[in-house]
């Protein structure tokens, strides 16, 4: 079992020849009648010494975490963080072990942020007097952020782990929200304006992850994994604002109108997963459908069944797109005008042709 960033490794270390990659890859892609961009393909696991040493390397962070936080609570997250590093520099760096690989990044991420939150906590009072106003505390998050998304740069040079891009961008979307409330003042009471930054955010980073993409139509590098961890970053920040603008959480029941328009945004959304070959939209829009439609058919009658009958739909739905991904991304490409279809990844057609 061996991912695109592994044959593209063997490549750099001049391992493979790019030609017989590139022949390999055709040979896979003609058993499979689809190349590797259809399927979407990132690695996690190789094998389960990765859970197990993911499972060993929370144990331990957790462990010193706790130590340093009993000498000083910005102890805590330092040790983390520095830890973090420690273990990628044989996990990450000579291992190549993917899934703890990433634990070790978020690890070390969250690291500098607690180890930060962790100093504020503790000399907070001693510093401004009092607690903070809400402005000053928004500029706080925000600069903390910041030093955590450069930190987060950083580990992405020494280190090139996928996820760490959309770690880093996750901290600056924070820094952003952060400073626009804090210049703003009081966010409004029903917190429509946090989700209406949240939500511009969420098409910044979208925007960064098709940046992404285009650089690797066929995804064949690592490019094409940092894509995926942005798209998945982006989409609960595009799909939860737009759901919660239209009332979706504010109670049990929605009206009929609203419940409509929530699968229509949900067909929507299906429209652009298959024209980016990207499904992080669906997923993270999937409780909102199901919801919606269950108040639809307990609208119209069937209150016993509306929960069987919502999940028969949509997992019928999901299944029946997955099973026909190519073809009907073939078709939703082909609809579009040539110059944006040409930065799309590339369909099964064209890499066929």
């Amino acid at each position: 079992m061996y991912s695109e960033s592994d044959l593209q490794a063997a490549v750099d270390a001049k391992i493979l020849t790019p030609e017989a990659v590139a022949a390999f890859r055709g040979h896979i892609a003609s058993v499979r009648a689809a190349p590797g961009a259809d399927e979407e393909s990132f690695r996690l696991i190789t094998g389960f010494n990765d859970i197990f040493v993911s499972i060993a390397a929370v144990i331990l962070l957790v462990a010193v975490g706790w130590i340093g936080a009993s000498i000083h609570t910005a102890l805590g997250g330092a040790f983390v963080a520095g830890s973090a590093w420690l273990l990628a520099e044989y996990f990450t760096r000579k291992r190549r072990m993917a899934l703890p690989s990433i634990v070790l990044v978020l690890a070390f991420s969250g690291g500098v942020f607690a180890a930060m939150v962790g100093f504020l906590v503790r000399h907070g009072e001693d510093i401004f007097g009092s607690s903070p106003s809400e402005t000053v505390g928004a500029i706080l998050v925000g600069a903390m952020a910041l030093i955590t998304a450069a930190a987060t740069w950083a580990h992405w040079k020494r280190f090139m782990v996928p996820i760490t891009v959309a770690a880093g961008t996750a901290a600056l979307a924070a820094t952003a929200v952060a400073l626009v409330l804090a210049i703003t003042g009081m966010p409004s009471p029903d917190g429509t304006l946090p989700m209406v930054l949240v939500l511009i955010a969420g098409f910044g980073v979208f925007t960064l992850a098709m940046w992404w993409d285009k650089s690797d139509r066929l995804r064949q590098t690592r490019r094409s994994d940092v894509a995926f961890w942005l798209h998945l970053l982006a989409a609960p920040m595009i799909a939860h604002p737009i759901f919660h603008l239209l009332g979706v959480t504010e109670g049990d029941n929605i009206g009929s109108g609203a419940a409509v328009m929530v699968v229509a945004i949900y067909v929507l959304f299906g429209l652009i997963a298959l024209a980016i070959d990207r499904r992080a939209l669906l997923v993270s829009a999937l409780a909102y459908v199901l919801f919606a439609l269950t108040q639809l058919f307990n609208q119209f009658g069937a209150v016993e069944l509306n929960v069987a009958l919502t999940a028969f739909v949509i997992g019928s739905a999901l299944l029946l797109l997955s099973a026909f991904w190519q073809n009907a991304r073939a078709t939703v490409v082909g609809l579009l005008p040539a110059n944006i279809a040409g930065q799309l990844p590339a369909t099964t057609r064209a890499v066929q042709a």
